[in-house]
């Protein structure tokens, strides 16, 4: 051995570790891992807060929609007033304005009051009046009117109070506010606290928000979903006739027997870029189309479908054709080879396979539909309509209606906070009919899932 080699150091032992022994770079991964998982957690709880927010708010105001404040107290029908001539002829009759029931009303609440001992001090006959909400003098008239027979009388009426009383009992109008709306005084809610302590003024459900007409600016307390709600109903089943058996066919075609060359490559660019293509573009394409050339009545449900036809077809045929690619190319060898046809195969086992995905994005696509305002608007949706329309068997589809969202769109543009409240119930119903629709689906989903 030499000088050289003998003043070599040995070879430094290696090191042994652990897969159990965390080393530093092992350390950082983690710690990477742990902040995404964070910030992932941290996303879900802001989105949840969010949503949380927003259904609070809408909520905490449109509740008090479905209730609304009444005044209930005897009115004798005077016939000399209503029926002047005596001859309890309806046309006769109908020469007696809603003015002569409200001047009746009015004199009539007053007489209650004093009979039953309620101190009408600091307010004056006017402002007792204003207690009575337009629309009930006219439910009288058309109820005497219906019933000659009530008159000479004595009947309990029921009937609305005006929105500023009724928001009195709701705490959206407080003394504060009082003091500074020529609509109300204080003088008045201290009368209303009275009236309230003797039961002549109570809270109760309000059925009319979901059944009645919309009403005017002058008459809040008595503006209803009645025809938005039909008007919808007749949209989206005109919707789910043309565009359903629309979309599944063009998707089928598209993806099971058309060829695939420049031209289908067009076609899918198109539909994919169709469904990319802002709702109030449709609405313009609704309004030169189908109005001005094809000459439909303008805020029509016909009309209405029609443009949401357009706009939710694109969707229906992407989400459709990603149900049908989905099924395992096995299924169309297996048919195939035991000597189905193409039209077998894709009818016997891949619509069946792809129903729950169908049904789904169908569902979906629709419930997308029933939210839409823009193009409603333009097609004249948002004028206001004061008649149901008639059933479809006689052309209601053709009669004027609004629809859920257009009637948020429009109470939430009216001054009156009574409007900005009904907008929110208006909201609440239309959230019902989301979850409605979205549960149908699952539904459906669930029940074809376990059919395969």
């Amino acid at each position: 051995m030499t000088d050289a080699t003998s003043a070599q150091s040995p070879a430094p032992a290696p090191v042994r570790t652990s897969l159990l022994t965390q080393n530093a770079l092992m350390k950082k991964r983690n710690a990477a891992e742990a902040r995404f998982k964070a910030y992932g957690v941290a996303a879900i709880c802001v989105s949840l807060s969010v949503l949380a927010i927003m259904l609070w708010t809408i909520f905490s105001d449109g509740v008090s929609a479905f209730k609304q404040a009444t005044l209930s107290f005897p009115v004798t029908l005077d016939a000399d007033a209503l029926d002047p001539k005596g001859n309890r002829d309806r046309a006769e009759m109908m020469r007696v304005t809603t003015i002569g029931y409200t001047k009746l009303l009015n004199a009539q609440l007053l007489a209650h009051l004093e009979a039953r001992g309620i101190s009408t001090e600091g307010v004056t006959d006017k402002d007792v009046a204003a207690f009575i909400s337009r629309d009930t003098p006219a439910r009288v008239r058309d109820m005497v009117l219906e019933q000659p027979a009530l008159l000479g009388q004595t009947i309990e009426v029921s009937g609305f109070a005006t929105g500023r009383i009724d928001g009195y009992l709701k705490g959206r109008v407080t003394r504060d506010t009082a003091e500074r709306d020529t609509n109300i005084s204080v003088a008045q809610l201290d009368l209303a606290d009275r009236m309230q302590a003797e039961g002549i003024l109570t809270a109760k459900f309000n059925w009319s928000f979901l059944t009645a007409p919309d009403a005017s600016d002058q008459r809040p307390e008595a503006a209803g979903l009645g025809v938005a709600l039909i008007g919808s109903a007749y949209m989206m089943a005109l919707v789910v006739i043309m565009v359903l058996p629309l979309g599944v066919a063009a998707s089928i075609y598209l993806e099971e027997f058309a060829p695939k060359n420049r031209w289908t490559d067009i076609i899918e660019v198109n539909i994919s870029n169709l469904a990319a293509v802002p709702s109030i573009v449709y609405g313009i394409l609704g309004l030169a189309i189908f109005i001005n050339f094809a000459k439909f009545p303008q805020s029509s449900p016909l009309v209405g479908a029609l443009v949401l036809t357009l706009m939710t077809l694109p969707t229906i045929i992407i989400a459709t054709r990603a149900a049908i690619r989905a099924v395992p190319p096995s299924i169309r060898d297996a048919a195939l080879g035991v000597g189905a046809s193409k039209m077998q195969t894709v009818f016997h086992h891949v619509l069946p396979l792809a129903a729950p995905g169908i049904l789904t994005g169908t569902i979906l696509g629709l419930a997308s539909a029933l939210g839409e305002t823009a193009p409603l608007l333009l097609i004249g949706m948002v004028a206001f309509v004061a008649n149901y329309p008639a059933s479809p068997l006689d052309g209601g589809v053709l009669d004027p209606a609004t629809a859920l969202p257009v009637q948020v769109y429009s109470w939430a543009s009216r001054s009156d906070p009574a409007f900005i409240e009904r907008s929110a119930g208006a909201i609440i119903v239309l959230l019902a009919f989301l979850v409605t629709m979205n549960i149908i689906a699952i539904i459906l989903r669930r029940r074809f899932e376990r059919r395969w």
